[in-house]
């Protein structure tokens, strides 16, 4: 089974060119029950005490083999109900679930299997909680909160001009390159999930304080071997994804904002404000570069949250029960 899930993860890579993330994490899914399949057959074979024993004392084990073609609906079943033991969440066993479903089919489509033992595993269901934004003032004030005199205070402004201007994942702002940044005409290009590319607009004040720091900061950050990544750290390479958390709560904290600040609350906010000003959900799906609308779709239960919060404090009868 080890070898068909290589091959699994080959095609992955190769033929639907999915981010290293998913192949790592499918390929850990998978791995997981291959493990605990064999754990079942050595307990089956020695005891669970003597494999205890073994174990505890680094002895050799007999090989376990296992066969992809001799997994039942029933080994999956059993191997779920452990992860729920083990206290995995709805989430994480959905996870699981997904990979184990998207492998078997791959296998029957091929041939190797003779019929799907995952088709019908039912995926648990996720309570889904709407995700936290930042309104309007809130932005400002973010925005507002990068001292001049600070170090690197273009950058970091930049920084958070562009990850609300245009919704950017930190990873697409860790990777953006010079060349794919078009101010005169306010356009980014960047590479999201699955390796998808989409072009995104750059608003008016995010372009004006990327042209700042290009023109100040960035050029004395560029060392020999510098590549062409937007941002720099001091030493000229290229800012990581926590160093990108840790600036935006660093000015966070100088702003004086209590509530917890990260970098994806200002994609959510970029979302939401669209959303709340009239944007199509389709449009905000293609910027965001949702593959699903359902996943963009859940902006609008924020958005009615809002309305129905401004509702309640202003309307003079939301409160005529009480």
């Amino acid at each position: 089974m080890l070898n068909d899930i290589d091959s699994f993860i080959l095609h992955l890579a190769t033929e639907r060119g999915l981010s290293d993330n998913y192949q790592l994490s499918t390929r850990l899914s998978l791995e997981g029950f291959v493990t605990w399949l064999q754990r079942r057959e050595l307990i089956k074979a020695m005891g669970a005490e003597a494999l205890q024993e073994a174990l505890a004392k680094g002895e050799a084990l007999p090989e376990v083999r296992t066969e992809t073609r001799e997994v039942k609906r029933d080994d999956l079943s059993e191997y779920l109900a452990h992860c729920k033991r083990r206290g995995l969440s709805a989430a994480s066993i959905k996870l699981v679930v997904v990979a184990l479903k998207i492998f078997f089919r791959w296998m029957q489509a091929r041939l190797r299997i003779p019929a799907d033992p995952a088709e019908l595993l039912p995926l648990p269901r996720v309570e889904r909680y709407l995700p936290e934004t930042l309104n309007e003032l809130q932005i400002e004030r973010l925005l507002d909160g990068v001292p001049e005199a600070a170090p690197h205070a273009l950058r970091n402004r930049a920084i958070l001009e562009l990850l609300y201007a245009s919704g950017l994942r930190v990873s697409e702002l860790v990777n953006a390159r010079l060349e794919l940044l078009d101010l005169d005409q306010g356009i980014i290009r960047v590479t999201g999930k699955g390796n998808k590319t989409r072009l995104v607009p750059v608003g008016k004040k995010a372009r004006k304080a990327l042209q700042t720091y290009l023109d100040g900061e960035r050029p004395e950050q560029v060392r020999k071997k510098t590549g062409s990544e937007i941002f720099l750290s001091a030493r000229g390479t290229k800012l990581t994804t926590t160093r990108i958390w840790q600036i935006v709560k660093e000015i966070a904290k100088t702003a004086g904002m209590e509530i917890n600040v990260y970098p994806h609350l200002l994609r959510h906010s970029f979302a939401t404000h669209l959303l709340g000003n009239g944007a199509d959900l389709r449009i905000i799906q293609e910027l965001l570069g949702h593959a699903d609308i359902a996943t963009t779709q859940i902006y609008t239960h924020v958005d009615q949250q809002r309305l129905k919060s401004i509702h309640y404090q202003f309307h003079p009868r939301a409160k005529a029960r009480e």
